[in-house]
């Protein structure tokens, strides 16, 4: 479980992320299509932190809350 400075840190990590492999290789992971996130859902995130993030964004996206990391980049 990650402490709120932990979790601060992970989310802007993530905002300032792009895949680094792929179909979407160089785009912001919180920008990936749906679909492509949902595919990996179903599939298994890989392993490590492209996982963690991955499943991360999933969550924001089935939530509605991609621009949350969206303003945290802008910044």
């Amino acid at each position: 479980m990650l402490d709120q400075d932990q979790s601060k840190q992970f989310l802007l990590k993530l905002a300032n992320t792009k895949m680094p492999y792929g179909k979407y290789e160089g785009r912001y992971m919180i920008d990936l299509p749906e679909y492509y996130v949902v595919w990996y859902k179903n599939k298994g995130f890989p392993k490590g932190q492209i996982g963690e993030m991955l499943a991360t964004v999933y969550e924001l996206k089935v939530n509605g809350l991609e621009e949350l990391v969206r303003r945290l980049r802008k910044r």
